[in-house]
């Protein structure tokens, strides 16, 4: 039996075709498996930070129901005090105990009452400590519900419908719960800029960390050294904006996809220019092969402020802030091990709270 040539070349183009498929079926699948494992990894990470919220609302009703030194607080006073007490332990427990199908509600309910707590109440290590902790919800919240959409993005294309490419794996679900229009953080202290930074602990192929070296212009004498990054702008993600201060900083173009983290944040309230800043720091980590950093688009107060840089070992940084030039965060010689290890794919850390 014999086969024209045009019988061959449909027949060639057939299998071409379902190879074709076969191959995009097979790496659509592993990718959708990827996110989904990133999914539940998201979720657990947001339950642990839920769950220390609620043991932390519950020593906040210990401290607000115990004795007070203030003979100004009227009876009626600690009465409310004492029942708010109650109602916030009892929202915390309840919040503990709740299903996946109740949580959302049971957490709305305890936010809400932590939002009425007049934290000038409060010891400022508990305030420290609910900060702390509201805001590793919030960043744990996100990321779960980032996951979550790119799941669902993939997930609910027709072709992956059509050819059963999830499987049994049940559709991942967002996560919404009230966030603080003014959370615990902001602790009396009168600052005149709040803002959220994106920086990046950026490794080269010797395991040196680029740190830039800059000064508050108002006391230029004073020198400090700190990781690449900057503020995050409107409408921008974290890896966006850290990608781009990394370009502007020192013209190295990185895809924000390449990031690892975030693996630490850091809140720092300090003065700049005049000014007192507030400063929730998220920090990235990145591989890359060395090069000679050229900044490309500094504002002009970064042209005053930023005076040099250097690729640092251990040794170097401990150097730095042996002579009296502070390097940002506190015990980055400490840290870098955590770092490189993450931005080598070795270790995946949640984020945690550095100084």
């Amino acid at each position: 039996m014999t086969f024209s040539a045009t019988t061959v070349l449909v027949l060639a183009l057939i299998a071409a075709v379902i190879v074709a498929i076969g191959l995009w079926a097979y790496s659509t699948a592993n990718r959708l498996d990827r996110l989904h494992v990133r999914s539940d990894q998201s979720w657990q990470a947001l339950d642990a930070a839920l769950a220390r919220r609620a043991v932390v609302a519950r020593s906040v009703a210990m401290a607000i129901a115990g004795p007070s030194d203030d003979p100004a607080l009227a009876d009626q006073a600690r009465m409310t005090l004492a029942d708010q007490a109650v109602q916030l332990s009892q929202l915390a427990a309840r919040a503990e105990r709740a299903g996946r199908a109740d949580r959302e509600t049971a957490e709305n309910q305890l936010s809400g009452a932590l939002s009425t707590i007049d934290i000038t109440r409060l010891r400022p290590q508990m305030v420290a400590e609910l900060a702390d902790a509201e805001a590793r919800v919030l960043i744990a919240r996100r990321f779960h519900n980032d996951a979550v959409r790119d799941t669902l993005a993939l997930r609910t294309r027709r072709p992956v419908r059509i050819l059963h490419l999830g499987g049994t794996a049940p559709l991942p679900t967002y996560f919404e719960i009230t966030e603080r229009a003014t959370p615990a953080a902001s602790t009396g202290l009168s600052v005149d800029t709040i803002r959220t930074t994106a920086r990046i602990v950026l490794f080269d192929e010797h395991d040196r960390t680029l740190l830039m070296r800059g000064n508050d212009p108002k006391t230029p004498d004073v020198s400090f050294w700190f990781t690449v990054g900057g503020g995050v702008e409107p409408g921008e993600t974290l890896r966006t904006a850290a990608v781009r201060e990394l370009y502007e900083e020192t013209g190295h173009q990185a895809d924000p996809e390449s990031l690892r983290g975030p693996i630490w944040r850091r809140v720092a309230v300090f003065p700049f220019d005049g000014e007192l800043i507030r400063s929730e720091e998220l920090f990235f980590a990145l591989r890359v092969r060395g090069y000679e950093p050229q900044a490309t688009n500094l504002t002009a107060i970064e042209r005053r402020s930023i005076t040099g840089h250097q690729w640092c070992t251990t040794e170097d940084i401990v150097r730095l802030d042996g002579s009296g030039e502070t390097v940002y965060p506190y015990n980055l010689d400490e840290l870098l091990p955590e770092a490189a290890a993450a931005a080598s794919g070795i270790a995946h850390p949640e984020v945690r709270s550095i100084r």
